[in-house]
């Protein structure tokens, strides 16, 4: 049967070029094509790509037509990894058998790399997921019925991504097949077989730097057929997945490597090798583990004091803080956030820790608790002070003017005139009542 169905098929193709139309004319490039794909056909075993189309010996006559193209292949020019379709549509009565070649060798239909659909209105497609650089060439359609047959060719250009890591040759021992077919000896025996592609990286990282204890994540994509394998090494050792190193494969087909947390001996060159029985490849970058930098809770050198002022003049609350790496600086009074200066109040701080918060004029309203807190990575602490504001009159009542005395020879006398009683100072027991009872009278004797 199998051979009635290329002696059948030989014929068709070997049938006068005048069934051809006008339109239909193949180009010269397309011919040798033909002719490459007639002599396989007439060497080889044919694999029939519909098995739903039967063509009998013996037909009854009618209307028939042979096949033509409405809509041929077009051409295209991708780069690797993309999904590329070509899409025809052919007419023909009886409907016409279908037969896809790449370079003049058939493809086949249980091709896991090709995908090949066929629509009731006679729509063909040839879909491929992701393009290699194996993809590159000539790919034809072949339509055939009793009454004749056709064929439209398609170009793909595929472009390499220029990325880090690729290899530039491919490994020893392999070769690359030619685009096309010539008639040698060699290929008179062939078979139709599935291809296989080498590795070919879609996606590399680069050179990384990961401050040591974050998360230190590597991403690639790889494409070949059968689907590579993948290991990764540092520094030539192989890495082999524990609590700390984690090997993930995402849906989309990324692959990724995650260190966490990432330590100092995580750094160096690190390796990525994509294996599978056409080849290898792989790419190369160099992690850098910055040292972690050193943190110190803030502290208080100088802490706020509480103060009093007289309203109606500025008033200044100081402290000094030290920290690695610098706290920020928050001011509040009671409950309330003070975020930014205003006319009256103002915050300052200094490269040397130095922090105050000046108020001027100062009224009532200003008097209550005021807190400081200084924050960094390492912590947080804080220091409270209450600020009072007096009226002029308080202000006076509780510093009464003293009075001075007339200067003497004695050696005290210099003290005695700054209100100093020398005498009740160190003596106040022997200090005469009279002289407490008589308002306005400093000691002034020699002691």
């Amino acid at each position: 049967m199998q051979n009635n169905l290329v002696q059948g098929l030989f014929s068709v193709l070997c049938s006068e070029k005048t069934l051809e139309t006008k339109e239909n004319l193949l180009s010269s490039f397309e011919q040798r094509l033909i002719s490459e794909i007639e002599y396989r056909l007439e060497r080889s075993s044919v694999e029939e790509s519909d098995d739903e189309v039967q063509h009998e010996e013996g037909e009854s006559p009618g209307e028939m037509v042979a096949p033509f193209f409405d809509i041929r292949l077009k051409h295209y020019k991708v780069f690797e990894g993309m999904p590329v379709t070509f899409t025809c549509r052919v007419i023909g009565d009886p409907k016409p058998k279908i037969y896809w070649f790449k370079d003049g060798k058939q493809i086949s239909k249980r091709s896991e790399h090709y995908k090949i659909t066929r629509e009731p209105d006679g729509t063909c497609s040839l879909h491929i997921a992701a393009v290699s650089l194996d993809d590159d060439g000539n790919y034809t359609i072949m339509s055939a019925n009793p009454e004749g047959r056709t064929s439209c060719t398609g170009r793909m250009m595929v472009q390499a991504v220029n990325q880090r890591g690729r290899s530039p040759r491919s490994p020893p021992g392999h070769i690359r097949r030619p685009r096309s077919r010539s008639r040698d000896s060699g290929d008179e025996n062939d078979t139709i077989q599935e291809r296989h592609f080498r590795p070919h990286f879609l996606q590399a990282p680069g050179d990384m730097i990961v401050q040591e204890g974050k998360l230190c994540r590597m991403d690639c994509k790889v494409n070949g057929l059968p689907t590579p394998d993948l290991i990764w090494q540092l520094n030539g050792h192989t890495i082999t997945p524990d609590n700390s190193h984690k090997m993930l494969v995402r849906e989309n087909g990324v692959h990724s490597l995650i260190i966490e947390p990432c330590t100092a001996r995580d750094a160096g060159i690190y390796t990525c090798i994509a294996t599978n029985r056409a080849g290898q490849n792989s790419f190369t970058l160099e992690l850098i583990v910055a040292a972690k930098e050193m943190h110190k809770a803030p502290a208080f050198i100088e802490k706020l004091q509480n103060t009093g002022v007289a309203e109606g003049y500025p008033v200044r609350m100081e402290c000094r803080v030290s920290g690695v790496p610098f706290p920020q600086i928050y001011w509040k009074k009671e409950n309330e956030s003070l975020t930014h200066n205003t006319e009256r109040i103002s915050m300052h701080q200094d490269n040397h820790g130095y922090i105050c918060m000046i108020i001027q004029p100062a009224t009532k309203e200003d008097a209550g608790w005021y807190t400081v807190s200084a924050k960094n990575e390492a912590g947080i602490i804080s220091s409270t002070a209450r600020l009072d504001v007096y009226t002029q009159w308080q202000q006076q009542s509780q510093t009464p003017k003293l009075k001075k005395v007339r200067p003497s020879a004695s050696r005290y006398a210099a003290l005695t005139e700054k209100g100093l009683d020398v005498k009740a100072a160190f003596f106040p027991e022997s200090s005469p009542v009279h002289l407490l009872t008589q308002p306005g009278l400093v000691e002034s004797d020699d002691l």
